[in-house]
């Protein structure tokens, strides 16, 4: 009986430290929104085009409605904290990086599965700035003018396209990013 008793223990203790391992050290996730509210008092945030679960990682980023307003983060807009803060804008529920199309102004944004390249190194600066490490003179950029509507939400949730454009000038207010917890 002592026998047993010292097995389960041991298989309970071997279970508590492997879920433990798994799970008691879940990464943080953070939204990446715009400072300027523009035309949605919501705000805007780094997202993934298409609908959360359903996004469509091929279809590359977007600036979209946070929905950090419903209470938590939403997937196609949670990015790991601890890699922004290595240069990396990694979403870890689609396993992919954002990335520059390319290393020369004005360019796209797409996604990819991560790889120790340029191209996916982006500095979060002190000022707000996102800049493409190595092009400290192109920032990541919302699309001014007017809002393109969602398919969701109410009201409806707005869109905007996103590039890298030369920093600063008439386009600061497009500019500054900051990060939030959707406490």
């Amino acid at each position: 009986m002592r026998k047993l008793t010292t097995g389960i223990c041991l298989t309970i203790a071997v279970l508590l430290g492997s879920f433990e391992q798994s799970y008691g050290k879940q990464k943080r996730i953070v939204e990446v929104y715009l400072t300027n509210q523009l035309d949605d008092d919501r705000g805007f945030c780094l997202d993934i085009k298409g609908h959360k679960t359903r996004a469509k990682i091929d279809r590359g980023l977007q600036a979209h409605t946070c929905y950090s307003y419903q209470g938590s983060i939403s997937v196609d807009q949670g990015f790991d904290a601890a890699k922004l803060g290595k240069n990396k804008f990694f979403l870890p529920a689609f396993d992919v990086c954002m990335e520059a199309a390319s290393g020369n102004g004005p360019t796209k944004l797409r996604l990819n599965p991560c790889e120790d390249k340029k191209l996916q190194k982006f500095k979060f600066e002190k000022a707000g700035k996102i800049t493409l490490a190595g092009h400290r003179d192109l920032c990541l950029t919302v699309a001014g003018g007017k809002s393109r509507k969602g398919g969701g939400g109410s009201p409806v949730h707005l869109m905007r396209n996103l590039s890298l454009q030369p920093c600063g000038g008439s386009l600061s207010y497009l500019q500054r990013w900051a990060v939030r917890d959707a406490d």
